[in-house]
């Protein structure tokens, strides 16, 4: 039985940490100003604008600053500001005793996936896969999709809306929505953050990615039995692909569809979800309904 986090209330506090990547602190100016207007107060961690290397701080700096956050117990829901790489490296450090007895909103993509995955796996503890700080920036605060985020966390149930693809698989599932980044989804199989996918619905987007890698990563998801008993397939966005001098020879999701053509549960491709302003908010391990018909796509939260 999933637990699900208590739904905010204005005058509630979010938490703002940098928990992988570096992130400068002007690239959040517009996400802390949003999240006041919405009626929220803002924590910010000590690892906002700061930098080591690639990361926003030492290895002990980001798990010190992530586990203040998720031990406080004035904070509701704690916002990762931006993903990148890092949390692997910590996850298995990070003590979730106080977070138990009182679970809080957990939020943000890409290397959070790790978050999400674990929260699920071991605890199931719903989370929210969805923008982080930078979907703000440029007016992306009005857009459908960082608004709903503030729907997910004031407890306005989701109903979302594609159009059809070429590729799609007809039919109607219901399960709970896990997944994430599928270069993480992969990283994570054989350490006890990995995703259980058992008639799960599973949504899966990816980055920057050569397409023969996503061929492969796919195949290490099929070979370790995370396609095999889904109970449907959401293929997100997969931007900025990359193609070898001796092309792959197929697109991303003709690569992707060539891995699950043989299953019999729904498919749907290019849903509104992964490394694009087009992100809504997932809550991640809640139970949803998918539809795919020839019309289009409709992914429904139940409650």
């Amino acid at each position: 039985m999933i637990t699900i986090p208590s739904y905010l209330q204005q005058g509630d506090i979010i938490g703002l940490i940098c928990p992988s990547g570096y992130m400068p602190l002007e690239n959040m100016e517009a996400c802390l100003k949003t999240l006041e207007q919405w009626g929220f107060r803002v924590k910010k961690g000590k690892t906002l604008g700061t930098h080591f290397n690639y990361f926003s701080g030492t290895d002990k700096e980001r798990l010190t600053d992530l586990q203040q956050m998720l031990d406080d117990e004035e904070v509701k829901a704690v916002l990762c500001a931006r993903g990148g790489y890092g949390l692997s490296r910590i996850i298995d450090k990070i003590d979730f005793t106080t977070f138990l007895l009182n679970p809080k909103w957990i939020i943000g993509y890409s290397d959070i996936t790790i978050l999400h995955s674990h929260l699920f796996s071991n605890y199931n503890i719903a989370s929210l896969h969805s923008p982080m700080a930078a979907a703000f920036n440029d007016g992306g605060n009005e857009t459908e999709y960082v608004q709903s985020l503030k729907k997910a966390l004031t407890g306005q149930p989701s109903a979302y809306y594609c159009e059809g693809y070429k590729l799609n698989k007809q039919g109607i599932a219901t399960g709970e929505l896990v997944g994430g980044n599928l270069c993480l989804l992969a990283h994570l199989i054989g350490s006890e953050s990995s995703i259980n996918t058992n008639g799960k619905l599973l949504f899966i987007e990816d980055i920057g990615e050569y397409i023969y890698n996503i061929d492969r990563l796919m195949i290490q998801l099929q070979r370790a039995g995370k396609l095999n008993d889904l109970a449907g397939l959401i293929v997100g966005s997969f931007t900025d692909m990359k193609d070898t001098v001796i092309p792959f020879g197929a697109s991303v999701y003709d690569a992707i569809y060539d891995t699950i053509k043989d299953y019999n549960y729904p498919v749907c491709f290019n849903f509104p979800v992964g490394h694009t302003q087009e992100n809504y908010a997932f809550k991640h391990g809640v139970l949803h309904t998918l539809e795919v018909n020839e019309k289009g796509v409709i992914l429904t939260e139940k409650h």
